[in-house]
């Protein structure tokens, strides 16, 4: 990486801004919830299409069934001795499709501009396209290879694109996130690890009011299956374990026979993980006729903060001050693609996109005066880490 206060190559004013906005409604046009393929793949063709009108070169895999395709778009090429760049984003959402026509229509209003997946993750996405090409053009281009990497699927876990995402990381001497900026632009340097477990709970049915004696309570038994989930949490530790949806019985009047917990569990680090999933996956029934079934386990590892992700910070806070914008970095619950590559043990920054808010949301916009600056200081970004 460069020393500190670096001169910039790309300036907000360097890029069409008009024009970026233009194409990125033509993105949020294109309706690409996580489990309509084609909707996922339409986004894709037109991702697809813009990089390759930018000059880049484009591989495009089928993703798993089920699932969109993965588009990984290279600009130089690494060898053995020279690991790259690798920058993260995803073009799936968690909006289905009917939002744009209904609940989340693109409107601008001020410095606002609403619409499903534009702050999570489309404008990010494109942000990084147009970086990357102002990059290439600007100066001696970049002194790493690198690769932008759309993932289909971010939104229900990577399930499809993990081990795409694992093995760019392992060619990567840093990875970049363009999920969206956090509060007022801060970005993410430290995610919590995600497990997610589904537990079935089997007792027997009999008539509630004949012979209820007869019967053995699947619910009874998981209301004290969720006290003990729920009691792991602990704030100071950053632990927190939620019983999100429960469904259980087959009528007022029968002892339940089945009831089935659907679990979340966000983790600081390995320690915890250990911890929590080994009590997790040793729950026993108190009720010995009860049967307990629990599945699951990590869906994404902890993305700790590092020595070599604090450098990375600190490089791109000189950047951004550059820029005349304050980076500051925080800890996230949530996770992204980011946490694959944090726990390859690759320096890893995140939450690069727009600022903005409402992510998940049918109040979800970004703020258009973020846009230029943010672009800008990726493009920077990627011409000044070596």
């Amino acid at each position: 990486m460069t020393a500190s206060n670096p001169a910039l190559t790309v300036l907000p004013g360097d890029i069409d801004e008009a024009a970026l906005l233009a194409e990125l409604k033509a993105w949020v046009d294109i309706e690409s919830h996580t489990p309509d393929v084609a909707g996922v793949n339409a986004m894709a063709d037109r991702a697809e299409t813009y990089a390759k009108a930018c000059g880049f070169a484009v591989e495009r895999r089928q993703g798993k069934p089920g699932y969109g395709d993965v588009l990984i778009v290279r600009s130089g090429e690494a060898d053995e001795s020279e690991k790259g760049l690798l920058i993260l984003a995803h073009l799936d959402t968690v909006h289905a499709r009917g939002t744009l026509a209904n609940k989340l229509p693109w409107r601008e209003e001020a410095n606002r501009i609403y619409g499903p997946g534009i702050y999570d993750m489309k404008s990010g996405a494109l942000m990084t396209l147009e970086a990357l090409k102002l990059a290439l053009v600007t100066g001696n281009g970049p002194k790493l290879p690198v690769t932008i990497l759309f993932g289909p699927d971010e939104e229900t876990g990577s399930i499809s694109s993990r081990d795409v995402i694992e093995a760019e990381g392992r060619k990567a001497r840093y990875a970049l996130v363009v999920e969206p900026a956090r509060d007022g632009g801060k970005i993410v340097v430290a995610r919590k690890g995600v497990a997610i477990f589904d537990i079935g709970v089997f007792g027997k049915a009999s008539h509630a009011g004949t012979h209820p004696q007869n019967g053995v309570s699947a619910i009874r038994e998981a209301a004290r299956i969720i006290l003990k989930l729920e009691a792991l949490t602990d704030f100071d530790r950053g632990i927190t374990v939620t019983v999100g949806q429960i469904e259980g019985g087959a009528g007022r009047n029968i002892i339940p026979a089945e009831c089935h917990l659907k679990v979340d569990v966000r983790l600081p680090d390995a320690a915890a993980e250990h911890e929590v999933l080994a009590f997790i996956n040793g729950l026993k029934p108190e009720d010995e006729r009860v049967r307990l079934e629990v599945s699951g386990g990590m869906n994404r590892p902890a993305f700790p903060r590092s020595a070599a992700g604090d450098a990375l910070f600190a490089h791109a806070r000189a950047v951004a001050q550059s820029l005349d914008i304050d980076l500051v970095g925080v800890t996230t619950g949530g996770g992204s693609d980011g946490n694959f590559t944090a726990a390859l043990g690759v320096a890893t920054l995140d939450g690069l996109g727009a600022d903005g808010a409402g992510a998940h949301t049918h109040e979800e916009y970004i703020l258009k005066d973020s846009v230029g600056p943010r672009t800008a200081l990726l493009a920077n970004l990627i011409l000044s880490l070596e």
